[in-house]
């Protein structure tokens, strides 16, 4: 793989998508635009969700059984597939989020952070 141009600070680091659209559907159910205004606004704009990434994820998620859709109304009348986190899907999200936290960890002890 050649990367096409130097990787820059919002871009989602592979497989941390599935994490954040995880821990977007604790707070409850939510359709694709919403998922990805909710990480670009939490993220302060840091982090940007496109839509060629955020839908083959929440496919990949539900495929998974980590996630649940339904059709429904959105908030402006259109229908919109509202996504769901399962039981696995929680579980999943709490080891996701223990893994990040222990990467994370190491990474900062190599840049000389500490701990406190």
């Amino acid at each position: 793989m050649v990367l096409k141009r130097p990787p820059e600070a919002g871009d989602i680091l592979q497989g941390t998508l599935d994490m954040l659209i995880l821990r977007t559907l604790v707070m409850g159910p939510a359709h694709g635009h919403t998922i990805a205004q909710v990480i670009e606004h939490t993220s302060e704009n840091a982090l940007e969700v496109e839509q060629g990434s955020l839908y083959p994820a929440l496919h990949r998620l539900e495929d998974r059984g980590w996630l649940t859709s339904e059709w429904g109304l959105s908030e402006n009348n259109r229908r919109a597939k509202f996504y769901r986190l399962t039981a696995r899907g929680r579980k999943e999200l709490g080891a996701a989020t223990g893994r990040w936290r222990k990467m994370t960890r190491a990474i900062g002890l190599i840049l000389g952070e500490s701990n406190e």
